[in-house]
Protein backbone atom coordinates (compact mmCIF):
# COMPACT_ATOMS: atom_id res chain seq x y z
CA UNK A 1 0.00 0.00 0.00
CA UNK A 2 1.59 3.57 -1.06
CA UNK A 3 1.70 6.42 1.50
CA UNK A 4 -0.62 9.25 0.33
CA UNK A 5 0.52 12.83 0.17
CA UNK A 6 -1.10 15.90 -1.43
CA UNK A 7 -1.43 19.57 -2.37
CA UNK A 8 -3.95 21.87 -0.34
CA UNK A 9 -4.97 25.12 -2.14
CA UNK A 10 -7.91 26.95 -3.08
CA UNK A 11 -8.29 27.08 -5.80
CA UNK A 12 -6.16 23.80 -6.62
CA UNK A 13 -7.30 22.62 -10.34
CA UNK A 14 -4.02 24.39 -11.83
CA UNK A 15 -1.81 22.77 -9.88
CA UNK A 16 1.34 21.15 -11.58
CA UNK A 17 2.40 19.73 -8.08
CA UNK A 18 1.01 16.00 -8.22
CA UNK A 19 2.47 16.28 -12.21
CA UNK A 20 5.60 16.65 -10.32
CA UNK A 21 5.44 14.29 -7.88
CA UNK A 22 4.18 11.21 -9.43
CA UNK A 23 7.22 11.77 -11.81
CA UNK A 24 9.44 12.46 -8.75
CA UNK A 25 7.96 8.91 -7.37
CA UNK A 26 8.10 6.99 -10.54
CA UNK A 27 11.61 8.06 -11.25
CA UNK A 28 13.01 6.85 -7.74
CA UNK A 29 10.55 3.92 -7.30
CA UNK A 30 9.23 5.42 -3.95
CA UNK A 31 5.82 3.52 -3.46
CA UNK A 32 3.53 6.81 -2.89
CA UNK A 33 0.72 8.46 -3.70
CA UNK A 34 -0.07 12.79 -4.76
CA UNK A 35 -3.36 14.24 -5.08
CA UNK A 36 -4.79 18.09 -4.69
CA UNK A 37 -7.21 18.61 -2.54
CA UNK A 38 -9.27 22.16 -2.60
CA UNK A 39 -9.77 22.96 1.28
CA UNK A 40 -12.42 25.09 2.28
CA UNK A 41 -11.77 28.36 2.83
CA UNK A 42 -12.60 28.15 6.46
CA UNK A 43 -11.80 24.66 6.89
CA UNK A 44 -7.87 24.18 5.87
CA UNK A 45 -6.82 22.81 9.29
CA UNK A 46 -9.81 20.15 8.94
CA UNK A 47 -8.77 19.25 5.90
CA UNK A 48 -5.28 18.41 6.88
CA UNK A 49 -6.91 16.65 9.93
CA UNK A 50 -9.17 14.30 7.86
CA UNK A 51 -6.05 13.75 5.69
CA UNK A 52 -4.02 12.63 8.61
CA UNK A 53 -6.76 10.15 9.58
CA UNK A 54 -7.29 8.82 6.42
CA UNK A 55 -3.63 7.87 6.23
CA UNK A 56 -1.55 11.16 4.86
CA UNK A 57 1.83 11.74 5.38
CA UNK A 58 2.07 14.57 4.47
CA UNK A 59 1.77 18.03 1.96
CA UNK A 60 2.32 20.70 0.31
CA UNK A 61 0.73 23.82 0.73
CA UNK A 62 -0.38 26.67 -1.78
CA UNK A 63 -2.08 29.70 -1.51
CA UNK A 64 -4.06 30.98 0.35
CA UNK A 65 -3.14 28.49 3.27
CA UNK A 66 0.44 28.75 3.92
CA UNK A 67 -0.11 30.59 6.93
CA UNK A 68 -2.56 28.56 8.43
CA UNK A 69 -0.39 25.83 7.57
CA UNK A 70 2.37 27.77 9.71
CA UNK A 71 -0.14 28.25 12.84
CA UNK A 72 -1.34 24.64 13.48
CA UNK A 73 2.53 22.84 13.35
CA UNK A 74 3.76 21.59 16.14
CA UNK A 75 7.23 22.33 15.10
CA UNK A 76 8.47 24.55 12.46
CA UNK A 77 11.98 24.68 10.63
CA UNK A 78 13.87 28.00 10.74
CA UNK A 79 13.39 29.08 7.69
CA UNK A 80 9.56 28.43 8.01
CA UNK A 81 9.62 30.93 11.29
CA UNK A 82 11.51 33.37 9.03
CA UNK A 83 9.05 33.17 6.66
CA UNK A 84 5.81 33.21 8.51
CA UNK A 85 4.58 30.32 6.45
CA UNK A 86 4.90 27.05 5.63
CA UNK A 87 4.36 25.10 2.34
CA UNK A 88 5.53 21.50 3.34
CA UNK A 89 3.76 19.59 6.30
CA UNK A 90 5.02 15.86 7.19
CA UNK A 91 3.47 13.95 10.03
CA UNK A 92 6.11 12.50 12.53
CA UNK A 93 6.01 9.58 14.09
CA UNK A 94 4.95 10.80 17.10
CA UNK A 95 1.89 12.33 15.43
CA UNK A 96 3.24 16.05 15.60
CA UNK A 97 3.19 18.34 12.73
CA UNK A 98 6.52 19.73 11.16
CA UNK A 99 6.16 22.45 8.89
CA UNK A 100 8.75 23.95 6.55
CA UNK A 101 9.11 26.75 3.86
CA UNK A 102 10.99 25.02 0.38
CA UNK A 103 10.50 28.18 -1.96
CA UNK A 104 13.39 30.37 -1.13
CA UNK A 105 16.03 26.84 -1.51
CA UNK A 106 13.97 26.10 -4.85
CA UNK A 107 15.07 29.81 -5.93
CA UNK A 108 18.21 29.24 -4.66
CA UNK A 109 19.09 25.80 -6.44
CA UNK A 110 17.20 26.92 -9.65
CA UNK A 111 19.53 30.11 -9.90
CA UNK A 112 22.39 27.36 -9.69
CA UNK A 113 21.61 25.43 -12.42
CA UNK A 114 21.58 28.32 -14.31
CA UNK A 115 25.16 28.96 -13.54
CA UNK A 116 23.70 31.91 -12.08
CA UNK A 117 26.30 32.96 -9.01
CA UNK A 118 24.42 35.02 -6.31
CA UNK A 119 27.90 35.59 -4.05
CA UNK A 120 29.41 38.70 -4.04
CA UNK A 121 26.53 40.13 -6.35
CA UNK A 122 24.08 43.19 -6.47
CA UNK A 123 20.24 42.02 -6.13
CA UNK A 124 17.15 43.38 -6.50
CA UNK A 125 13.99 41.67 -4.98
CA UNK A 126 10.56 43.42 -6.33
CA UNK A 127 7.78 43.11 -4.29
CA UNK A 128 8.03 43.20 -0.38
CA UNK A 129 4.73 40.55 -0.09
CA UNK A 130 4.63 36.89 0.94
CA UNK A 131 6.39 34.85 -1.83
CA UNK A 132 9.71 37.70 -1.16
CA UNK A 133 9.76 37.12 2.70
CA UNK A 134 9.28 33.37 2.34
CA UNK A 135 12.74 33.38 -0.30
CA UNK A 136 14.65 35.77 1.39
CA UNK A 137 16.75 33.85 4.25
CA UNK A 138 18.26 30.97 1.42
CA UNK A 139 18.72 33.84 -0.82
CA UNK A 140 21.08 36.26 1.92
CA UNK A 141 22.96 33.13 2.98
CA UNK A 142 24.28 32.38 -0.68
CA UNK A 143 26.18 35.64 0.16
CA UNK A 144 25.52 38.41 -1.61
CA UNK A 145 27.05 41.60 -1.68
CA UNK A 146 23.40 44.19 -1.35
CA UNK A 147 19.79 42.91 -1.37
CA UNK A 148 17.26 45.67 -2.32
CA UNK A 149 13.98 45.41 -1.56
CA UNK A 150 11.61 47.33 -3.71
CA UNK A 151 8.06 47.97 -3.07
CA UNK A 152 5.19 50.43 -3.91
CA UNK A 153 4.44 50.92 -0.17
CA UNK A 154 8.25 51.72 0.98
CA UNK A 155 7.45 51.12 4.29
CA UNK A 156 6.34 47.65 3.45
CA UNK A 157 9.79 47.07 1.71
CA UNK A 158 11.65 48.94 4.65
CA UNK A 159 10.12 46.75 7.39
CA UNK A 160 10.63 43.78 5.25
CA UNK A 161 14.55 44.45 5.33
CA UNK A 162 14.47 45.35 8.86
CA UNK A 163 13.37 42.06 9.54
CA UNK A 164 16.29 39.92 7.92
CA UNK A 165 19.00 42.68 8.70
CA UNK A 166 20.80 40.38 10.24
CA UNK A 167 21.50 38.05 7.84
CA UNK A 168 23.12 39.91 5.50
CA UNK A 169 22.79 43.92 3.10
CA UNK A 170 19.74 44.28 2.78
CA UNK A 171 17.66 47.19 2.17
CA UNK A 172 14.06 48.51 1.60
CA UNK A 173 13.32 51.30 -1.40
CA UNK A 174 10.69 52.53 -3.52
CA UNK A 175 10.41 51.88 -7.17
CA UNK A 176 10.99 55.49 -7.42
CA UNK A 177 14.91 56.59 -7.88
CA UNK A 178 16.37 52.50 -8.01
CA UNK A 179 20.05 52.98 -8.66
CA UNK A 180 21.11 51.02 -11.47
CA UNK A 181 23.79 48.28 -12.03
CA UNK A 182 21.95 45.23 -10.38
CA UNK A 183 23.26 41.52 -11.36
CA UNK A 184 20.23 39.91 -10.79
CA UNK A 185 16.92 41.13 -10.82
CA UNK A 186 14.11 39.13 -9.23
CA UNK A 187 10.48 39.92 -10.30
CA UNK A 188 8.40 38.74 -6.74
CA UNK A 189 4.91 40.47 -7.43
CA UNK A 190 2.48 39.31 -9.63
CA UNK A 191 1.82 42.22 -11.86
CA UNK A 192 3.80 40.93 -14.54
CA UNK A 193 0.93 38.26 -15.40
CA UNK A 194 -1.81 40.42 -15.77
CA UNK A 195 0.35 42.82 -17.91
CA UNK A 196 1.69 45.45 -15.71
CA UNK A 197 5.07 46.80 -14.59
CA UNK A 198 6.60 48.19 -12.00
CA UNK A 199 8.31 51.77 -13.07
CA UNK A 200 11.82 50.61 -13.43
CA UNK A 201 14.68 52.71 -14.88
CA UNK A 202 16.17 51.38 -18.28
CA UNK A 203 19.89 51.17 -16.56
CA UNK A 204 18.47 48.44 -13.83
CA UNK A 205 20.78 46.09 -14.91
CA UNK A 206 24.77 45.75 -14.82
CA UNK A 207 26.54 45.56 -18.14
CA UNK A 208 28.33 42.37 -16.70
CA UNK A 209 25.74 39.64 -18.48
CA UNK A 210 22.79 40.63 -15.58
CA UNK A 211 20.03 38.08 -15.04
CA UNK A 212 16.12 38.87 -14.62
CA UNK A 213 14.46 35.85 -13.02
CA UNK A 214 10.69 35.83 -12.40
CA UNK A 215 9.06 33.52 -9.57
CA UNK A 216 6.10 33.45 -12.00
CA UNK A 217 5.98 31.23 -15.22
CA UNK A 218 3.95 30.91 -17.95
CA UNK A 219 4.44 29.55 -21.80
CA UNK A 220 5.34 33.23 -22.88
CA UNK A 221 8.00 35.63 -21.45
CA UNK A 222 6.46 37.46 -18.88
CA UNK A 223 5.73 41.31 -19.40
CA UNK A 224 8.89 41.53 -16.77
CA UNK A 225 10.99 39.34 -18.70
CA UNK A 226 10.14 40.81 -22.10
CA UNK A 227 11.48 44.13 -20.92
CA UNK A 228 14.41 42.89 -18.97
CA UNK A 229 15.43 41.43 -22.02
CA UNK A 230 15.38 43.88 -24.09
CA UNK A 231 17.86 45.59 -21.92
CA UNK A 232 20.25 43.01 -22.52
CA UNK A 233 19.35 40.87 -19.42
CA UNK A 234 19.36 37.18 -19.48
CA UNK A 235 15.63 35.96 -18.85
CA UNK A 236 14.40 33.41 -16.51
CA UNK A 237 11.13 32.36 -15.12
CA UNK A 238 9.96 30.27 -12.12
CA UNK A 239 9.19 27.12 -13.42
CA UNK A 240 12.69 25.52 -12.23
CA UNK A 241 11.48 27.40 -8.97
CA UNK A 242 8.60 25.21 -8.95
CA UNK A 243 10.29 21.68 -9.61
CA UNK A 244 13.16 22.60 -7.28
CA UNK A 245 10.71 23.31 -4.34
CA UNK A 246 9.22 20.30 -4.63
CA UNK A 247 12.04 18.21 -5.18
CA UNK A 248 13.30 19.72 -1.89
CA UNK A 249 9.79 18.71 0.09
CA UNK A 250 9.99 15.50 -1.56
CA UNK A 251 13.55 14.70 -0.20
CA UNK A 252 11.93 15.53 3.21
CA UNK A 253 9.73 12.91 2.95
CA UNK A 254 11.14 10.38 1.45
CA UNK A 255 15.01 10.50 2.12
CA UNK A 256 15.70 10.55 -1.37
CA UNK A 257 16.75 13.41 -3.74
CA UNK A 258 15.15 13.10 -7.27
CA UNK A 259 16.47 14.17 -10.28
CA UNK A 260 14.72 17.72 -11.42
CA UNK A 261 15.81 18.09 -14.96
CA UNK A 262 14.05 15.75 -16.94
CA UNK A 263 10.79 16.53 -14.66
CA UNK A 264 11.16 20.65 -15.50
CA UNK A 265 12.34 19.68 -19.09
CA UNK A 266 8.45 17.37 -19.34
CA UNK A 267 6.63 20.21 -17.73
CA UNK A 268 8.43 22.72 -20.11
CA UNK A 269 7.13 21.21 -23.10
CA UNK A 270 4.01 21.08 -21.56
CA UNK A 271 3.41 24.75 -21.42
Amino acid sequence: MSDRYCVFGHPIGHSKSPIIHQAFAAQTGEAMGYEAIEAPLDGFQDAWRSFVANGGHGANVTVPFKQEAYRLCDTLSHRARRAGAVNTLLLGKNGATYGDTTDGVGLVRDLANHAVALAGKRVLVLGAGGAVRGVLEPLLAAGPAQVVIANRTVEKAECLARDFGDLGAVSGAGFEGLPGGFDVVINGTSASLSGELPPLPDDLFTERGATAYDMMYAAEPTVFLAWAAARGARPLDGLGMLVEQAAESFFQWRHVRPDTAPVLADLRRAL
